[in-house]
């Protein structure tokens, strides 16, 4: 069992999906979370109430909204005196095609570039100034996606892109500031069992979902906490750099 006691860990978008079964899964193995959320209160309440208030604190902030990630990092970091993890989870992915108006192609690639990686950029600039000044450092987990390596959709150009700003960032993280004792990791799932998904199954079929899947499902949002717990746990700091594929072999690099 890892073991994450005594880490406060900060994840963003944690009222659902990934995020919310991340929380439960550091949580249950002794870290502290500071669980973020955009929209979805009442998701948010299940999640911090399945943790326990003593070891849960709810931020809300609208990532969309340029500052407001420095101002969920000055929130986070006030609960404890310190953040010694943080998993970038929250994400957004708006449908935007060449063909569609051009206010609503420009708005859905400023939205998502703003979610996806500007936040995601601010939030990892505070914690590297953070980190750095303390002996232990402190770890990054931002979550990526496949899409970053084989491209999406059409209509999701925009989510690919900015999945693959999310490898590079994190890739030079690791090089720039590991003598630092900074630690950054990308894990880039595949189709994961969520709510999202599971409605994707249920209007366009299972099999749009899995025919490309060899495992032949998508995977259980499980398997990336699980994953996100052992990068936490600090006991392989020398993956530092690398991105770990969850995607049941449907995109092999």
């Amino acid at each position: 069992m890892i073991d994450l006691s005594g880490k406060v860990i900060l994840i963003t978008g944690a009222s659902r999906g990934i995020g919310a079964v991340t929380a439960k899964t550091l949580s249950q193995a002794g870290a502290e979370v500071v669980l973020h959320y955009g929209q979805g209160a009442a998701d948010i309440q299940a999640v911090a109430d399945s943790i326990g208030r003593d070891r849960g604190q709810v931020i809300q902030k609208d990532l969309s909204v340029p500052q407001a990630a420095i101002a969920l990092w000055q929130a986070a970091i006030a609960w404890k005196g310190r953040i010694d993890v943080v998993v970038n989870n929250a994400a957004t992915m708006p449908s935007a095609g060449v063909d569609d108006d051009l206010d609503q192609w420009q708005q859905a690639w400023t939205e998502t570039l703003q979610v996806n990686l500007m936040a995601v950029a601010d939030i990892c600039r505070e914690a590297i100034r953070f980190f750095r000044t303390r002996p232990q450092g402190g770890t990054i987990i931002n979550i990526a996606s496949r899409a970053a390596f084989r491209g999406d959709g059409p209509e999701f150009m925009h989510y690919a892109a900015s999945k693959g700003g999310i490898i590079a960032l994190t890739r030079s993280i690791a090089r720039g500031f590991a003598s630092d004792g900074v630690i950054a990791y990308a894990i880039a799932p595949g189709f994961v069992h969520t709510d999202r998904i599971e409605e994707v199954m249920q209007t366009r079929g299972a099999e749009y979902v899995t025919r490309d899947i060899p495992l032949g499902a998508p995977a259980p949002p499980q398997d990336v906490a699980n994953t996100i717990a052992f990068l936490a746990s600090g006991l392989a700091p020398h993956i530092t750099g690398a991105t770990i594929d969850i995607n049941g072999a449907s995109y092999v690099r």
